[in-house]
């Protein structure tokens, strides 16, 4: 990212919109390193979020108010973090101090159809508690050492981690080139993670036992076909 982002400016200052059980804790995970500056509507929880939050500026208001976000300074905030309950707050706020000047905008969306029209546009970021919950669910019921599950195109595609294990002798993968590795169609091997460092998989690398593999699958029907792919045989055990 430094290379290629040399022009980023490092993140500061960080507001955040919504102080229920999301908000609260992301702030008190950061409120040490951050400059925070927290939004809520409800009094008597912006008085409890006083209590707690030692390191944070708590403000009690709504976050689509123009002239507080203006008294605010949002125009100076690196970050911008809608994190309610209710996505139409969430989104109007995100674009509200997105026009007003914050550097960048990340909004939580329930509705998972609204993140497909958002994401890329003025929020820079729109996330789906719905979709992480399923990619964990996948993680957890998928066959093999799976590690993470994205689910893509509104579930048609998936993007997958997974730890390739065994011996050339008991896998079809370990020892072998990506170019030798008969992958289903629409399968692509994207990266290779290897001892925590990130391999751009090209046709001649060759993946090892405990490698963790990157994999972009444009068809769920085909992730039966992978996971055989790099199960291993009982010799192995």
């Amino acid at each position: 990212m430094s290379e290629f982002c040399t022009q980023i400016k490092p993140i500061r200052r960080i507001t955040i919109c919504g102080g229920g059980n999301v908000g609260y804790r992301l702030a008190k995970q950061i409120e040490k390193r951050y400059a925070i500056k927290l939004i809520e509507s409800n009094r008597d929880r912006a008085q409890w979020l006083a209590e707690h939050l030692t390191d944070c500026l708590i403000l009690h208001g709504q976050a689509t108010d123009e002239d507080l976000l203006e008294n605010e300074q949002v125009d100076r905030c690196d970050l911008f973090l809608a994190l309610t309950s209710d996505d139409e707050d969430n989104i109007m706020s995100s674009l509200l101090a997105k026009q007003m000047g914050a550097r960048r905008v990340v909004s939580i969306i329930n509705r998972s159809r609204y993140v497909d029209l958002l994401q890329g546009g003025k929020i820079d970021v729109a996330l789906s508690p719905a979709q992480i919950t399923i990619g964990a669910l996948l993680a957890h019921v998928r066959q093999g050492d799976i590690v993470a599950v994205h689910s893509l195109r509104r579930g048609e595609a998936e993007a997958i981690e997974l730890i390739a294990h065994g011996t050339p002798d008991t896998s079809k993968v370990i020892g072998r080139k990506i170019e030798d590795i008969k992958l289903p169609q629409g399968a692509d091997l994207a990266a290779v993670i290897r001892d925590n460092t990130v391999l751009m998989a090209h046709h001649d690398t060759v993946i090892l036992n405990n490698d963790h593999v990157i994999l972009f699958i444009d068809n769920k029907s085909h992730i039966r076909d992978v996971e055989k792919l790099f199960a291993v045989s009982l010799g192995f055990f």
